[in-house]
């Protein structure tokens, strides 16, 4: 929330709003609280306009209660907002040195509830970008309306196909591995045909015969095959060590190019390549499992209709993670565990089944309690949008500030470092070095270093002298 008493030391930015709403609800409005609820939320201000200098300021509105009801009759009328997803507390008065102003806190829609448009057209559907609102590609729509299902996207009969798209060899692999890590299952005896029927790989289309699920046909589908379904599908794992790159590509047409054989290739590389410290050699197994369930994560989280497909790059003392698709929950409640939404729930399910992968939302915390338990640098996810995508970093390296100088040359570590500055200063109106050094664990002359290349980049502006010198985020 907002210190209200210090109004003037914010400005317009992707969480925040200001309309003077003298002559009663601009009709704006409705496009920014589709914004704000298809992308991270945000606060609307009304009786609140821009200065000059872009600071915030309020004017006294003449009837605050008045608009409030206005506001209520229109976000419940479905030919105004598709949903109404405020509480009573989302919407209040609040006095602002003598004058009333109205704030609106619009959460971050849920899953669900998206896409959230308005005046009774999905066209009107809009996201919030560092430049402002703006109106949603189709796909971006269809993406929202996806994820929206309760079924998961994964459960889709695909009855143009038979069960000839799978591998023969990705399947018998896969049922040696059940029978290796659940040898009394029951299935164990089922022909191929049930038995995949039972995993979810295949399902009964319209016409009573047994075609392919999604999940199926990503799980065990040969390449060609899987991007009839999925045009943009692409698994793609690189080694970049000095002028050496080595790779596994989905359509290299050496291998199967399906999720279960890359999941295995890249697994066993990063197992075998992983030269760890020597405390962590000790504790071996815990970050072994850590990169294992973080692999996983990205495989069964993925919006494999989304653009760039799916990357993991394994540098030398880094992994990162890159896959399409959003988070489906807020990433702090992702961090803190106990709830787990994977947009392929039934891929996920085959992967338990051989023991790869949690259902209970342990997985994620747990990548973290093991990063810290090494001394390491907190592992960072960072979303992006237009394209929609999710991107886990963990680095092999101490998180005291004096390693992390050493490094300083890595731009990686750059990227990583500004992207928090800017993260930092879109909640708070304003800070001071010593505050952004604490954020970023690293010494105040390091983080000087990184305000000087965000200022010098046009994102950052530095206020006040020497001493009692601010940064903000430049309007």
């Amino acid at each position: 929330m907002l210190d209200l008493n210090h109004l003037g030391q914010y400005r317009e930015n992707n969480r925040i709003e200001a309309k003077r709403a003298l002559g009663g609800l601009p009709h704006s409005i409705w496009e920014t609280y589709s914004a704000f609820a298809n992308t991270l939320g945000g606060l609307l201000l009304l009786g609140v306009e821009e200065e000059s200098d872009k600071s915030l300021r309020a004017i006294d509105l003449p009837d605050p209660e008045w608009l409030v009801r206005e506001f209520w009759e229109q976000v419940n009328d479905p030919e105004r907002a598709s949903v109404n997803i405020l509480s009573a507390r989302d919407v209040t008065v609040e006095d602002v040195d003598g004058k009333r102003i109205v704030v609106i806190n619009v959460p971050r829609a849920g899953r669900t509830d998206k896409p959230v448009y308005v005046d009774g057209d999905p066209r009107n559907t809009f996201r919030r970008s560092g430049e402002g609102d703006y109106r949603c590609t189709a796909e971006e729509y269809r993406a929202m309306v996806r994820d929206a299902s309760v079924q998961p996207q994964d459960m889709l009969v695909l009855e143009d196909m038979d069960a000839d798209v799978f591998n023969a060899e990705s399947v018998l692999a896969y049922r040696r591995r059940m029978w290796t890590t659940r040898p009394d299952h029951v299935w164990e005896a089922l022909e191929n045909g049930e038995f995949l029927l039972k995993l979810g790989a295949l399902g009964i289309g319209g016409d009573g015969r047994k075609h392919p699920t999604a999940a199926g046909l990503l799980m065990f589908g040969n390449e060609h095959d899987i991007v009839r379904a999925y045009p943009h599908y692409s698994l793609d794992y690189r080694e970049e060590r000095g002028r050496r790159t080595e790779r596994i590509l989905s359509s290299s047409g050496g291998w199967s190019g399906n999720v279960f054989d890359f999941y295995f290739l890249v697994y066993d590389r990063l197992r075998q390549d992983l030269k760890l410290p020597h405390a962590a050699r000790r504790g071996g197994a815990p970050v072994e499992n850590a990169v294992r369930e973080a692999l996983a994560n990205c495989l069964v989280n993925a919006d494999y209709h989304g653009r760039g497909g799916l990357a993991i790059v394994r540098h030398e003392n880094e992994i990162t993670m890159s896959n399409p698709g959003s988070f489906r929950i807020e990433i702090a409640a992702a961090k803190s565990g106990g709830s787990s939404d994977p947009r392929n729930g039934t891929l996920s399910g085959m992967f338990n089944r051989i023991d790869v992968g949690e259902r209970t939302g342990s997985g994620i915390p747990n990548i973290f309690r093991v990063w810290r338990e090494q001394g390491w640098a907190e592992p960072v996810i960072r979303q992006s949008i237009e394209p929609d995508r999710t991107t886990l970093t963990l680095a092999f390296a101490p998180a005291d500030g004096e390693k992390r100088a050493k490094k300083r040359s890595d731009s990686r570590i750059r990227e990583r470092q500004k992207n928090a500055v800017i993260e930092y200063l879109t909640d708070k109106a304003s800070a001071k070095t010593p505050e952004l050094a604490d954020v970023l664990g690293v010494s105040a002359s390091r983080a000087r270093a990184v305000l000087s290349a965000l200022i010098d980049e046009d994102i950052v502006v530095a206020e006040g002298g020497s001493r009692g010198r601010t940064y903000r985020l430049k309007a």
